[in-house]
């Protein structure tokens, strides 16, 4: 998403919002790959390996075992794929694979998103409210949730703002506006033609918490949405979750224009594009996320309303320095060539 021209989104999403959208400030930056695996400490703890593949970006203390409170991103980390060095969280999704016409699989790479530098990797946002003067609570070291359902296969049930946008090419235009707004654009399910300019998958996080606990059995009842409306509004919280959060949102740009070939998609004509969790239809699209910033420097940059990915209270690296950051897979298998089937699905 082009945030540097603000005022380019703000007819796509709800009018009583639009001015104080165009004035909003938002961190908008680069993770670049991390590593590409089957480790989930989130839903599969411990587990080597997890039943599908993630791509993972952030800080490279990420393994399978990531013990709730105890385990310490920051002090655990020499490094992170991000562009704010202080920030060692760890964001990562399932990844997308291409199946051809005889059957096999290739994984779909991703794209770095307009403005930014780096290597494959997703486009991360955080969002104070658009009015410019409602504050939101950092997230305590700790901090984890999920967002989306790897076994699902129909929108119903789907969580808010999960959504595919398929562009005509890569300097996405035209551009559509705000992610899930633009009902000619956007998808919950992947699109189902050729996509000249690749497919921007979003994922957008829960913005209000509970004040108490830092995880849940699910991953997901410790944090809510805004009990009506929405927070672009600035909507309340419900009362059983009164914090308000930032916004946590992921752009992840699957680059799928060496598979725009023809003769090797599908005889009949559907889409060939498949989530490691083999789900060809994209309901099951799903993100996790690790809070990792080191003190306090994401509550002062939220305070201060940064923008982008330059911030006065942050340090930043270099894109060649984010992206030396790298992990060695924990077993190693092949993740880019063909595949006759893909890595261990049991779903």
């Amino acid at each position: 998403m082009q945030w540097k021209a603000l005022a380019l989104v703000a007819a796509a999403i709800p009018q009583q919002v639009s001015a104080q959208f165009a004035t909003a400030a938002m961190m908008r930056f680069q993770c670049s790959r991390l590593v590409v695996e089957r480790v989930d400490p989130l839903v599969s703890p411990g587990l080597i390996q997890s039943p599908h593949i993630h791509q993972i970006v952030g800080g490279n203390s990420f393994n399978a075992t990531m013990e709730p409170v105890a385990y310490d991103l920051p002090s655990e980390s020499t490094c992170t794929t991000c562009s704010f060095s202080e920030d060692f969280s760890n964001y990562w999704t399932a990844n997308l694979y291409f199946k051809a016409r005889n059957g096999t699989y290739k994984r779909v790479k991703q794209m770095v998103n307009l403005g930014l530098q780096g290597e494959e990797g997703m486009t991360v946002y955080y969002i104070p409210p658009y009015d410019g003067r409602t504050k939101v609570t950092a997230f305590k070291p700790g901090f984890r949730m999920l967002v989306g359902e790897a076994m699902l296969r129909s929108s119903q049930g789907q969580q808010k703002q999960l959504c595919h946008r398929c562009y005509t090419n890569v300097n996405q235009t035209p551009f559509g506006g705000a992610p899930c707004a633009d009902g000619q654009m956007d998808s919950a399910a992947l699109p189902n033609k050729q996509c000249a300019g690749g497919i921007r998958a979003t994922i957008t996080f829960p913005t209000c918490w509970d004040g108490k606990n830092l995880d849940s059995p699910d991953h997901k009842s410790h944090v809510a949405y805004p009990s009506s409306g929405s927070f672009e509004m600035s909507s309340a919280c419900p009362s059983s979750h009164p914090v308000r959060l930032p916004q946590v949102m992921y752009e992840v740009m699957w680059d799928t224009r060496e598979f725009n070939d023809p003769s090797i998609w599908p005889t009949d004509g559907s889409q060939p594009f498949v989530y490691s969790m083999n789900d060809a239809t994209g309901y099951g699209w799903h993100g996790d996320y690790m809070f990792g910033w080191k003190g306090d420097t994401l509550q002062r940059a939220l305070d201060a309303r940064c923008s982008n990915d330059k911030c006065s209270q942050l340090k930043t690296q270099t894109p060649a320095q984010a992206t030396a950051c790298k992990k060695q897979p924990t077993v190693q298998e092949d993740v880019d060539g063909w595949l006759t089937e893909l890595p261990s699905v049991t779903m």
